[in-house]
């Protein structure tokens, strides 16, 4: 009787930390959505001042391409950022967040070439920072 009852205990603590573990990923946060929604609409419309108001700067950029600095240095090299190298407004309109273990605080959104092959080596990564989920960071990882 007194495994049962431990056995018993055990389970019960492990669903617990299961369920807490769950609510603090970022794919059970309801700001994830929220955010997404809001800033992928603001790249599909173009709206580059929405655009740039939910970003942290620095943006890192890729390998020899000079970081982002500022909101209006990301309004003058948009083109660069979401159109140069890919279609954003066309991945993002059916791209979802990808997220990794290891990096809870962190998502991204992952694009191919307008050639439209499978290969989607271009990521937008999201930070959560203070003052909640941004835009913080362009890759090719092919580069």
């Amino acid at each position: 009787m007194k495994k049962v009852v431990i056995l018993i205990l055990f389970l019960v603590a492990m669903g617990g930390a299961t369920a807490r573990t769950r609510a603090t990923h970022p794919r059970a946060d309801p700001s994830v959505e929220i955010f997404w929604q809001k800033f992928k609409t603001a790249v599909i419309k173009r709206d580059k001042a929405a655009v740039a108001r939910l970003s942290h700067f620095p943006i890192e950029m890729p390998y020899g391409v000079k970081a982002v600095r500022t909101q209006a240095d990301l309004i003058k090299r948009y083109r660069v950022v979401f159109n140069q190298e890919t279609d954003a407004a066309k991945c993002f309109a059916k791209a979802r967040p990808e997220f990794e273990r290891a990096r809870p605080k962190e998502f991204l959104v992952s694009c191919g070439f307008p050639d439209g092959g499978e290969e989607r080596p271009l990521l937008y990564i999201f930070t959560l920072t203070r003052s909640g989920w941004k835009f913080s960071a362009f890759d090719n990882i092919n580069e």
